[in-house]
């Protein structure tokens, strides 16, 4: 997956463990208009399947995009509701 996307804010969890990557996202999540999207990046390699996860089981939210870029994780999620 490696599209572009009309970014509406990066949020920036960088040196954050699990599980303040999912909690930070959920909160910049919630502060957005819906179709609007939001661009995380992380370092904690752990992100990637716990964002998925999170976007997975949360109503209202879609995981557009992830990627591995050494040791940066970047998540591109849409508010859908």
């Amino acid at each position: 997956m490696s599209t572009e996307y009309d970014i509406a804010e990066t949020l920036d969890v960088k040196g954050l463990s699990c599980p303040m990557p999912v909690v930070e996202t959920k909160q910049a999540i919630d502060t957005l208009d819906a179709d609007e999207v939001l661009e995380v990046v992380a370092t904690d390699s752990g992100s990637m399947s716990d964002i998925a996860g999170w976007a997975d089981t949360t109503a209202g939210v879609e995981l557009l995009d992830q990627s591995d870029e050494g040791d940066v994780f970047r998540h591109v999620v849409r508010k859908t509701a």
